[in-house]
């Protein structure tokens, strides 16, 4: 049997057409009792099959949607969401050698819901398709006048609201909000940040008009120029925008994510998973500013290659691509070969996290340095936030209530080549996986965070791990980042920090063109054997400068140092050029470090300051 080269797909493989099991695309009817009964037409077909979706549009209601409970993490707490049942337009539950060919069709979900789900998948193509919400759960309006103490607003035309007692409320199909996160959008510098919502802090709300409101405000208005786009949302991820998990052998391409509720697309105890040339941006013809709810791919707990390549990331609430484990807080030993563990963070629990057979390491919380490590036998569920887990020999010595647990086998080798970023609050990308890293000619246009972000912490959002193998070569960094957010940072969350013990290793910052006024280059901790080399650096351009002020009330700082190492070794800093004027001072800072663990070549116009 051959592949296509170029799609994956069997030549011998079964076609079967969505309209033969009733879609009627075009018409606004429900297509989801099609796709349940073509799916479940699918597998019963030995071998590969491609669903084929005649080109047009097919509107998926939720009154036929599959529900699953599913426990995802970072999403939400038990007192935030306490049903953790999903309502999904498109399901594959152990399907294998699916194609679904979207021949450029569009799929409209209607109401709240996650867009797609592969539970216990293996070889699954997603093609050639457009994925939207009719009615996006994130509220948008334009400001068209401002005075002394009021501002109007556009309300967009997809945006749903009403007003009871003086306040504005955003409602669509089962949801009702007015408090939530809310964000600023400057078109004219393509720049997206976090403020206050003001709506909530109005003091009265009238209707001037149709899709036209006043807000008043006590004590004056916050500046909020005409032109400029405020987008708000509920604060929780009660959906996520497509969830893939305990699947393997994924691929998504060649498509459009044009809006999505909650996290985004989530991969949980996944392996060997691709996204290619899609295109996640509002579709031009919406008028709208926003793609993402949350974050755009979140990976937890993955294995094998991921691979993110040639996409566009536009217009998020949160990161463009997350990738971690998640350590579990030791609670006991009850014997001498289990440890029962607990799930720390509120809006991450219930989900397995061990398997038989696999490797685990034991971590102390307060240094992240591993002491030990063991072979899992069984795993078994005390509570949604407990688990005890049984080794198949003895617990290394020295185990205490406190420490932490991460599954090392479930760590991902990630690629992500030739993407665009654009619009994004916070960061690019974020990595914490002990395998091969790739970050390499993208474009990381204005984020307001980092661009590339390096964590690892097991007291705050408890997601691990180390790095060892990571090289950042080739990207474009816009603008990125303020005083407070280098353009890459390394920044993992250890209370004890001795540069003999490093959290990190093997970091290469190489050939990059970083663009900055404000923020800092390179700050890294804990790295042992960190490179930054031949890169240019150079002022940013007003343009990229122009969506920075994300208060309106005066000018932000810049970063004081150029590079800062905290507790690293063998560190070298080679072959750099640096413009001086208009970028951060050049000077390179050490803390908790001798001189001598850093090679600073000469001729950068860079000076030491240990």
């Amino acid at each position: 049997m051959t592949m296509n080269s170029d799609h994956h797909v069997p030549d011998a493989a079964v076609r079967i057409l969505l309209t033969d099991y009733g879609a009627e695309p075009g018409t606004g009817r429900d297509a989801l009792p099609a796709m349940r009964r073509a799916i479940e037409a699918a597998a019963r077909i030995s071998g590969p099959v491609v669903l084929d979706c005649p080109q047009g549009r097919y509107d998926l209601y939720p009154d036929e949607a599959a529900r699953e409970k599913y426990f995802i993490t970072n999403t939400a707490s038990e007192e935030e969401n306490p049903d953790v049942t999903k309502t999904i337009a498109i399901l594959l539950k152990d399907a294998a050698q699916l194609t679904l060919e979207g021949n450029g069709s569009l799929f409209l979900i209607h109401g709240r819901m996650t867009m797609l789900a592969l539970d216990g998948c293996d070889d699954i193509e997603i093609r050639n398709l457009h994925l939207d919400y009719a009615l996006p759960t994130v509220a948008e309006m334009t400001i068209s006048a401002n005075g002394g103490e009021w501002f109007d607003a556009e309300v967009h035309p997809d945006s749903r609201y009403e007003l009871q007692d003086g306040r504005v409320y955003w409602i669509g199909d089962g949801w009702r909000f007015n408090a939530g996160p809310m964000q600023a959008f400057d078109p004219a510098s393509n720049r997206t940040w976090r403020i206050d919502n003001l709506g909530e802090q109005a003091a009265r709300v009238e209707e001037l008009a149709p899709n036209r409101l006043r807000f008043f405000f006590d004590a004056g208005t916050p500046l909020q120029p005409v032109g400029r786009v405020l987008q708000v949302r509920d604060g929780i991820r009660d959906q996520v925008g497509a969830f893939i998990y305990k699947s393997r052998n994924v691929r998504l391409l060649k498509s459009g994510i044009h809006f999505m509720h909650g996290l985004g697309i989530v991969c949980q105890y996944s392996e060997h998973l691709r996204f290619a040339e899609l295109d996640f941006s509002p579709r031009p013809e919406t008028g709208r500013t926003v793609t993402a709810f949350a974050d755009f791919i979140h990976l937890s707990g993955c294995r094998g290659m991921v691979e993110i390549e040639d996409s566009r990331f536009i217009g998020g609430h949160d990161d463009a691509v997350n990738a971690h484990g998640t350590y579990l807080r030791i609670v006991e030993a009850p014997a001498a070969n289990q440890v029962r563990l607990r799930f720390m963070h509120p809006q991450t629990y219930g989900f397995e996290a061990f398997f038989p057979g696999d490797e685990v390491a034991f971590v102390r919380s307060a240094s992240l340095q591993a002491y030990g490590t063991g072979k899992v036998r069984a795993a078994e569920a005390i509570s949604p936030r407990e688990w005890l887990v049984t080794l198949a020999d003895d617990l290394p010595s020295g185990v205490t209530a406190g420490d932490a647990v991460e599954n090392v086998t479930w760590t991902p080798e990630l690629h992500v080549r030739r993407n665009y970023f654009a619009r994004i609050s916070t960061r690019g990308v974020l990595a914490s996986t002990r395998r091969k890293i790739v970050i390499e000619d993208n474009v990381f246009d204005g984020m307001t965070m980092s661009g590339v972000f390096v964590c690892d912490e097991a007291e705050n959002w408890f997601e691990s791990g180390p790095v060892r193998d990571m090289t950042i070569r080739r990207n474009r960094f816009l603008a990125c980042g303020d005083a407070d957010h280098p353009v890459v940072y390394i920044a993992p969350e250890n209370r004890e920090v001795d540069a003999g013990l490093p959290v990190h290793a093997g970091i290469a910052i190489e050939d990059n063109v970083i663009e900055t006024t404000l923020a800092a280059a390179l700050d890294a901790k804990s790295v042992r054997g960190i490179r930054f080399a031949g890169n240019t650096i150079v002022p940013a351009s007003p343009e990229g400068n122009a969506g920075s002020d994300t208060s309106g009330e005066g000018t932000p700082t810049a970063g004081s140092n150029l590079i800062r190492l905290i507790a690293c070794s063998e560190a070298v800093i080679a072959g750099n050029r640096i413009d001086a004027a208009g970028t951060p001072a050049g000077v390179v800072s050490l803390e908790r470090m001798p001189p001598g663990e850093l090679r600073l070549d000469e001729g950068q116009g860079l000076r030491l300051e240990a």
